[in-house]
């Protein structure tokens, strides 16, 4: 259970943030939003926008911590990132799709929530990966 808590710790940091970008007009916010039935074309600010940041850093920090116990205090960087791959592919994303089922989601959406997840743990592994 030995882990090198700093690197897991900028990994949880580090990896939550690409979603400000991932969920963006640059990125994936229309498609997003219209999956969601959220007309974007309306002033819409999300109460409390800042507490929700803080708070989502928790569960990133807690899926990073994780990662690193999964990993070790120092993976091979091929093999974080392959384990990266393995725990967003085969845990993550099929999680999602099992509920995103029964909420009847369509595949876009689920697609761009899995997708991110998958770049949140391919930060995670570079991060642990290299940090040595």
């Amino acid at each position: 259970m030995d882990i090198n808590w700093a690197a897991a710790i900028v990994a949880g940091i580090v990896g939550y943030f690409p979603g400000a970008v991932w969920y963006s007009p640059l990125l994936f916010l229309k498609p997003w939003a219209r999956e969601q039935g959220i007309d974007l074309t309306r002033s819409v600010h999300p109460k409390h926008a800042g507490m929700k940041v803080a708070i989502g850093l928790i569960p990133s920090l807690a899926a990073a911590i994780a990662f690193a116990l999964l990993l070790g205090p120092t993976p091979a960087l091929g093999h974080a990132l392959a384990m990266g791959v393995a725990v967003a592919g085969a845990l993550v994303a099929p999680c999602f799709a099992i509920q995103y089922l029964y909420e009847n989601r369509s595949f876009t959406f689920f697609a761009i929530n899995a997708g991110y997840h998958l770049v949140q743990f391919l930060i995670f592994a570079l991060v642990l990966g290299l940090w040595h």
